[in-house]
């Protein structure tokens, strides 16, 4: 694991090894097919962009990442996000969740009921017999008051905001949630999270962004992505993909990603991790000294564009999943298995385990999480 990590401390940090040739100009959306009013409020796309030529354009619906522009080994600028051109695209329920920020609470909660305070809560259910995502009407689906601005560094970022009141998708508290989006000058996109409560809640936030190394028309699989996990364990699932409660080795299963290996090699195995599932859809838990730390979770590498994608993050967990296909076929199909996310987070269902990281925000607190997606090549 010596390479992960001498390759983050290097990412964490500011250190410019070569000057990459200026890359040939994105194929940008068009801003005017998400110019919008909705929920009473101005819906636009906004556009990211460093010296590098590496450009993200986000919506403030849902808090979207439309696409990613980095450079690859050819010098040209591939888009590694799956995304869509207008914004009725992402009305469509396939890609309800697609690229956006997911709570109040991202990934599952089982039978959509957990206990705060001695109080039982009721969620509705979306998935199954659980709730998915934040409920029916989450913040994926919500209008994010939108301010454009340079940080300090000189870099161009994003501020979002939404507050959800109190009883919203029956989650208790007003929440006030700010998520910063900054592209850098050492092509990073770094999503900063923060959020306070009037009266305690529960909250997991994370983006859904759905990723393809391939760039282009995203129809060319992922199988032949390479793929490093920072994780020796993870918490095993029923049917239903709720957590059973245990935390459980990865040595000797599919899942084992501690040294870089192909998504493909496995993702069809005949292995019971992969049962009530069509590929990887896992919550890994992060090797760490220390809560609170932004660490390598994970690095995904393709040889055909030489893009390397590292994942950093204060997350005690980060979801796999490979179940996204913009076609979907079987195995056979070179479209088959177009897309995967690597969703930093909490575990699922964490309310309703007390051996798991609490999800409890409390009034006087404040909630903050960093996840960094960072794109080189080699």
């Amino acid at each position: 694991m010596k390479r992960i990590f001498i390759l983050c401390a290097v990412l964490l940090g500011v250190v410019s090894c070569n000057k990459t040739p200026q890359p040939e100009g994105p194929e940008l959306f068009a801003a005017e097919n998400f110019d919008s009013v909705m929920q009473g409020k101005p819906v636009s796309l906004y556009t990211l962009q460093n010296a590098n030529g590496m450009v993200v354009q986000v919506t403030n619906y849902g808090g979207i990442v439309t696409d990613a522009w980095v450079p690859a080994r050819d010098g040209k600028l591939i888009n590694v996000v799956l995304g869509y051109p207008t914004l009725a695209d992402y009305f469509v329920p396939e890609n309800t969740f697609a690229a956006a920020i997911t709570g109040r609470y991202a990934n599952r909660i089982a039978n959509g009921r957990f206990v705060l305070d001695d109080k039982e809560y009721s969620l509705p259910i979306n998935n199954g017999p659980n709730t998915l995502h934040g409920g029916i009407v989450g913040f994926s689906k919500k209008v994010w008051d939108a301010r454009p601005f340079t940080d300090t560094a000189g870099n161009e970022a994003l501020e979002l905001v939404y507050v959800s009141p109190d009883g919203e998708e029956n989650f208790p508290g007003t929440l006030t949630t700010r998520v910063i989006y900054t592209v850098t000058a050492d092509n990073q996109l770094r999503i900063d999270y923060s959020a306070t409560t009037d009266a305690p809640t529960v909250l997991n936030l994370t983006s859904h962004a759905y990723f393809n190394l391939h760039g282009g028309d995203h129809k060319t699989s992922i199988n032949s992505h390479s793929l490093t996990l920072n994780a020796d364990t993870y918490t095993p699932t029923d049917s239903t993909l709720i957590p059973l409660g245990e935390i459980a080795p990865v040595e000797g299963t599919a899942l084992d990603f501690r040294t870089p290996k192909t998504i493909g090699s496995r993702v069809m195995d005949a292995d019971s991790i992969f049962d009530y599932r069509n590929g990887y859809d896992h919550n890994y838990v992060i090797r760490r000294d220390s809560c609170g730390v932004v660490v390598c979770a994970a690095e995904v590498y393709e040889p055909a564009t030489g893009v390397l994608m590292t994942v950093l993050t204060d997350t005690p967990g980060i979801q796999f999943f490979t179940g996204k296909s913009r076609v979907q076929q079987d195995e056979v199909s070179p479209y088959y298995r177009s897309a995967f996310a690597l969703e930093a987070q909490n575990y699922p269902d964490a309310p309703n385990h007390e051996n798991f990281p609490s999800a409890v925000l409390r009034p006087g607190e404040t909630y903050t999480q960093t996840t960094i997606y960072s794109f080189s090549v080699k």
